[in-house]
């Protein structure tokens, strides 16, 4: 989930400070020549990658995104491997750690000769469960090893005291993507296979069929129980809703029937004097079913969330079951990836820096830092301009705003400071135990913050991670080495295709802070209204516009983009795109673009962002997607803002008539 300065040329960088012959960027071979970019710009860029690419079998999606990362994948494993062979690793090093959690997550002939083995002591555990305070001491064991349940404990920053850290509850328990799967029609035959998955997997762990179902019946009656309580997604959006604080005795009115210093006691701290609750519906909620359930059926749930999170790392029957539910009926993938590819992501999530660390060291390249940082200074400054001409907001706000952006946090490539996993023990005993090792070491140094400042330096994604984020409570920007590749980041490319792309995603991420979620963030990332009355509504009122745009947009049949659920996203689309047009144009220092492929610089520029947004998506993908994802697919990320900016208009002539145009009227036009 920033003082103000005035604005001279000079923060922008000169365009190209690399004495090389630069390439166009953008690639030539997909584009489809016989559609005018006037009427669909996404096809013209393209439309014969469109035509002639397929989805891998084992991918519910293929895109941009996907080809770095496969990639990256190909360098890990080469790393991964090297570290295999290292047999002078020194117990303890981060090497050991790395080379024995491969060993054992690669063996897949050990993990089916194991079969239940690795979760028979948790499941016996579970068995022993007699009292209310027995399924809390449970449940709170089972959650430092990272398995779910009725009860979602966290530690992060405080909304409204940004620099400490402090206790938070949320709503938890349900197995399926979002509460709506629970309770609309369109999602019954998902509910079905998901019931039929369950007792599945109960047969996995020994069940009879007949007993089999009947939990399964168990868990779909509880987990409809608490999602009726539950917020959607859309409905988490609001910042201002998830924060309601209570006191210890404010939790104990609220939840009488749960006894939260047992719970507490268990997970190793005292219970918070204060505590966040990000749904108090769900926590009342919860303390009438925490009675109504019987301590069997909730012994049942206890079992199935230990399943269902252990399963990926057990024997072939629990991997395929597992893959047959999650990769195939919600994401409609044919395959699963190879077992090195998986093993690769979960070494990422138990061991990301110590991996991330070899990756750095290899395979990035500080001259692709340098650049990045150079366009991140380019794009903060044009962000200043854009701010200073916005006819809609007041001088008051205005020097809020660029307090907020003066108080930015660049964090490019890697962390200054890595995690120490000395205290994490990894050993040749089982998958399961290693990946549940590592979800208890981080949970401990996530216990560890309370009570303590929160730490700036902290990073919310590894370096090979092909990703980027804003976090509005650190008023921070992240871009992981791993995303500044091609076809996103290229260090030989002329700077109209490197804007066109990274400076767009740069320009997206610092437009974040400045969405329907960032907005309501000051400059040191306490959820605080800086703005005044007016501006706000000013504000407000152009997001709804978005939001009627890509509501208006139809994923597949009948179902529509929801612009509500999307619209933080689509805000910083428009945004990032805008600032990086204007952060290019600065970088020409006032001469006319080149021609590269025949192509202007600006045609360049709005091409490369439409090539970075190229997806393929299984009619499963997409349908979750709408139904989840606050992220609108790729195709309409592509042209939803282009059809709002007049400089795109301008670089390809669009006029009234052309596919592309939309009224002045109707266009949105925010930062």
């Amino acid at each position: 989930m920033q003082k103000l300065v005035l604005i001279a040329s000079s923060l922008f960088l000169g365009a190209n400070a690399f004495a090389q012959t630069l390439t166009p960027g953008i690639n030539l071979s997909y584009i489809d020549s016989s559609v005018s970019p006037r009427n669909d710009i996404y096809k013209f860029a393209n439309g014969k990658w469109l035509n002639t690419q397929k989805i891998p079998a084992s991918d519910g999606s293929w895109g941009s995104f996907n080809e770095i990362n496969e990639r990256n994948v190909a360098n890990l494993k080469a790393l991964m491997l090297d570290v295999s062979k290292d047999t002078k690793a020194l117990p303890g090093s981060n090497n050991q750690k790395l080379r024995d959690f491969y060993s054992v997550a690669i063996d897949s002939v050990k993990a089916d000769k194991d079969g239940i083995k690795p979760i028979s002591a948790d499941l016996a555990a579970i068995d022993l469960i007699k009292t209310k305070d027995e399924l809390l001491k449970t449940t709170a064991i089972l959650n430092k090893k990272g398995v779910g349940g009725m009860l979602g404990f966290y530690v992060y920053s405080d909304f409204k005291n940004s620099n400490a850290n402090t206790c938070y509850l949320a709503q938890s328990g349900l197995g399926l993507p979002d509460k709506d799967f629970y309770f609309e029609a369109q999602y019954e035959s998902v509910k079905k296979e998901y019931s039929e998955h369950i007792a599945r997997m109960f047969e996995c762990i020994g069940n009879y069929p007949e007993s089999a179902q009947a939990n399964a019946a168990t868990i779909m009656k509880i987990e409809t129980e608490l999602a009726k309580n539950c917020q959607n997604a859309v409905e988490q959006r609001d910042p201002q809703k998830q924060y309601n604080p209570f006191t210890k005795a404010e939790l104990a009115k609220l939840t009488p029937n749960v006894n939260w210093n047992v719970y507490f006691a268990n997970i190793g701290i005292a219970t918070p004097e204060n505590i966040i609750i990000n749904q108090p519906k769900y926590y009342e909620g919860l303390n009438t079913l925490i009675n109504s359930i019987s301590i069997a059926e909730w012994k049942v749930f206890l079992k199935w969330n230990l399943i269902q999170t252990a399963a990926p790392y057990l024997s072939s029957k629990f991997v395929n079951e597992s893959f047959k539910f999650q990769g195939t009926v919600l994401a409609g993938k044919k395959e699963m990836k190879p077992r090195y590819k998986r093993v690769q992501g979960s070494t990422d999530e138990a061991l990301g820096e110590a991996l991330g660390k070899l990756y750095v060291e290899k395979y990035f390249d500080d001259k692709s830092k340098k650049r990045v940082n150079e366009m991140v200074d380019n794009l903060i400054a044009a962000y200043r301009v854009r701010i200073e001409s916005r006819d809609w907001m007041s001088a008051e706000t205005k020097v809020q705003a660029q307090l907020k952006l003066d108080k930015i946090i660049k964090k490019l490539g890697f962390p200054d400071k890595w995690i120490d996993y000395t205290a994490l023990t990894i050993t040749k005993d089982s998958y399961w135990k290693n990946i549940s090792a590592a979800r208890e070491f981080q949970y401990k140094r996530m216990l560890d913050k309370i009570g303590k400042p929160v730490d700036r330096m902290e990073w919310g994604m590894t370096p090979p991670t092909v990703n980027a984020y804003y976090n509005p409570t650190s008023n921070e920007i992240a871009f992981p080495a791993g995303i500044m590749q091609v076809p996103f980041f290229d260090v030989n490319a002329d700077d109209a295709f490197n804007y066109g792309v990274m400076g767009s995603i740069i320009g997206h991420e610092l437009t974040h802070g400045f969405d329907d979620q960032g907005s309501q963030f000051d400059a040191d990332g306490n959820l605080k209204m800086w703005w005044t009355e007016t501006d706000y509504k000013n504000f407000t009122d152009k997001t709804k516009l978005i939001i009627e745009q890509f509501d208006a947009f139809v994923a597949i049949d009948t179902l529509h983009v929801k612009g509500e659920l999307t619209q933080g996203e689509n805000i910083a689309d428009l945004g990032g795109l805008t600032m990086a047009y204007y952060a290019y144009q600065k970088s020409l220092n006032g001469k006319k673009s080149p021609v590269m492929a025949g192509f202007t610089g600006e045609q360049r520029f709005f091409l490369a962002w439409v090539q970075g947004w190229k997806t393929l998506m299984r009619d499963a993908y997409l349908k979750q997607m709408i139904a989840t994802n606050p992220h609108s697919p790729g195709n309409f990320r592509a042209v939803g803002p282009l059809s709002n900016m007049q400089e795109f208009y301008d670089a390809f002539g669009v006029k009234e008539g052309d596919g592309m145009f939309r009224p002045v009227a109707k266009r949105v036009n925010i930062w």
